[in-house]
């Protein structure tokens, strides 16, 4: 049960808390009061999408807090007990919506997605406001109607479950068809492309150790060059390193013995001189295997240009080619065994294709079986609201299969769908001796209300939602027609908590409690505004919905009249 509601910076609203109680509540108020507002808060709060438009003009953000009383065993409360929450303190969902659009939702006071939102409240409350009305016009919602109504929802999940693992199967064996019927042209461009690259015979790394040996064949020249000239300074030319340190070593080692502070440095010029005599070691070994040859600069050049042209054309690095040659390698033998695939494929496929269609087939007798049951039920409350003589029925008919489908989305020349293999249908004749028609051909308005009512009535008896809220649901009715409406939300009203926004005095009648809705204007600024009635307050507002703003004894008198016979 919703037991208060904050509003804070929201479209007109700046700050309004409203708290609810069991039964019928009624909220009223003039058109463009803000009634429509408070449903949208209540909306976000079980997880519609927020919009910074939504803002009240002047505030960075906006915030919706709701919290909700829950029965211990109620499906809400085991979920909550399984996320870690005590369900005895209730559900606190909490909406910041922000100007920058990074809203957020708290639960319990804990940071939480849409998705977290939207599975914790599915069961916790239901909207009937005007998209209500417009979708019973679509045949596409008849059918999640039906499902509802007939318990049908584990059974369609389980359908459901099939069915999506189905699809990737289908898309593999179509995937392995193609490859068959182009099998001839792939293998020829595969073992063109396998031969290209066996040929070319490339190891990893190989193009790397190539441009730094042509970069040293095409410098072989200044090479020699720098290097023989180094050793000639270090070793073999007149007054060389080495002769000059080994001359320096020879009398600093004849002096240390005069001096026995300078042996540490007479030996450190002999290491010196081993250095040298190494490095020109090196160097000569270096001029020794130095490449010259031109012809071996052509040959790593040609080697390069080959393997420039494998990395163009498959994949840009050495490393590509290769992997584009295991790829081949892999794609040959699965086109060697392609038949073996599909066959694999297709066994598995029609293992699952027959559990697919054995749930198609219980769904389909089950959603007419429901669909019998749905259509007396609802001719027997439209009876009770004035629309007795009224023929409902609910079609329900198989999808046929279109021609190119494949066979697996098929089941005795019927499609399947991802929810079945069937499309439910409202048919409904309110006058006796009409054929009967889909509803969205002749319903009226004033009928349309009546009939969602009916089904929100019917739907109620077997779910385990606490809170439900009637947005326009006196579209097109008065006089008896309304009381009539009136004495059924009461009736719903006994088994959850019902909040009711009309303009009918002979449906607001029958609230336990009243809420009037109000817009004004307070220091430059639209405000809403809403005040629960006590007895006096409300006779005025019964009377201000019976004759408009100028309330006269004789409207007042009809009020207590109205509020008194029930």
């Amino acid at each position: 049960m919703l037991q208060e509601l904050s509003i804070r910076n929201f479209a007109i609203i700046e700050d309004l808390t409203i708290r609810f109680g069991p039964g019928l509540t009624i909220l009223s108020g003039e058109t463009g009061a803000g009634k429509s507002i408070i449903i949208n808060a209540v909306n976000l709060l079980l997880g519609s999408r927020a919009s910074a438009a939504l803002i009240r003009t002047g505030a960075e953000s906006a915030e919706l807090e709701a919290l909700f009383d829950l029965p211990a065993k109620s499906p809400v409360a085991r979920a909550m007990t399984a996320a870690g929450c005590d369900p005895a303190e209730g559900l606190m969902v909490r909406r910041v919506i922000s100007a920058n659009e990074r809203h957020r939702i708290y639960i319990n006071g804990r940071l939480a997605t849409m998705q977290a939102l939207g599975e914790l409240t599915a069961r916790l409350a239901s909207i009937s406001g005007q998209h209500a009305h417009q979708g019973l016009l679509k045949e596409e919602e008849h059918l999640s109607i039906l499902d509802h109504f007939g318990d049908l929802l584990p059974l369609c999940g389980r359908y459901g479950q099939a069915y999506a693992e189905m699809l990737p199967m289908i898309r593999r064996e179509q995937e392995l068809l193609r490859q068959q019927s182009r099998q001839g042209e792939q293998m020829e461009l595969l073992r063109f492309q396998r031969q290209e690259i066996a040929a070319a015979a490339p190891a990893a790394g190989e193009d790397e150790a190539l441009e730094k040996e042509r970069l040293r064949l095409k410098n072989g020249e200044a090479l020699f060059q720098t290097v023989q000239q180094c050793l000639d300074g270090l070793y073999a030319a007149d007054g060389a390193t080495y002769e000059s340190v080994g001359a320096m070593a020879k009398e600093l080692g004849r002096v240390a013995r005069l001096d026995e502070r300078l042996a540490a440095r007479a030996k450190e010029l002999e290491e010196v001189l081993f250095r040298v005599e190494d490095i020109a070691a090196h160097l000569r070994d270096y001029l020794k295997h130095l490449d010259l040859d031109p012809q071996r600069l052509d040959a790593v050049e040609a080697r390069l240009d080959l393997l420039n042209k494998l990395k163009r054309k498959y994949g840009g690095t050495l490393e590509r080619v290769l992997a584009h040659g295991e790829e081949i390698e892999r794609r040959l033998s699965e086109i060697d065994h392609i038949d073996e695939h599909i066959a694999q494929v297709r066994a598995e496929l029609r293992r699952q294709h027959e559990r697919v269609c054995r749930l198609a087939g219980e769904l389909a007798g089950r959603r007419r079986e429901a669909a019998r049951k749905l259509a007396v039920g609802v001719e027997k409350e439209l009876a009770a609201l004035k629309m007795a003589g009224t023929r409902f029925a609910v079609e329900v008919q198989s999808v046929p299969a279109a021609k190119e489908s494949s066979p697996f989305l098929c089941w005795d020349g019927q499609a399947l769908t991802e929810s079945g293999a069937d499309r439910a249908s409202f048919l409904i004749a309110p006058n006796v001796g009409e054929a009967i028609k889909p509803l969205a051909a002749i319903a009226s308005g004033g009928e349309l209300s009546r009939v969602v009512l009916a089904l929100k009535a019917i739907l109620a008896r077997g779910d385990d939602l606490e809170t439900v809220v009637f947005d326009e649901v006196d579209a097109g009715i008065g006089g008896g027609t309304a009381e009539l409406v009136g004495k059924k939300l009461a009736a719903l009203a006994r088994r959850h908590q019902i909040l009711c926004i009309t303009h009918l005095p002979q449906i607001a009648k029958f609230g336990d409690h009243h809420l009037r809705i109000v817009k004004g204007v307070s220091k430059g600024r639209t405000r809403t505004t809403i005040t629960p009635l006590d007895d006096r307050q409300r006779v005025e507002e019964i009377a201000r919905m019976l004759g408009g703003e100028k309330i006269t004894e004789t409207t007042l008198a009809h009020a207590r009249e109205m509020l008194a016979v029930k």
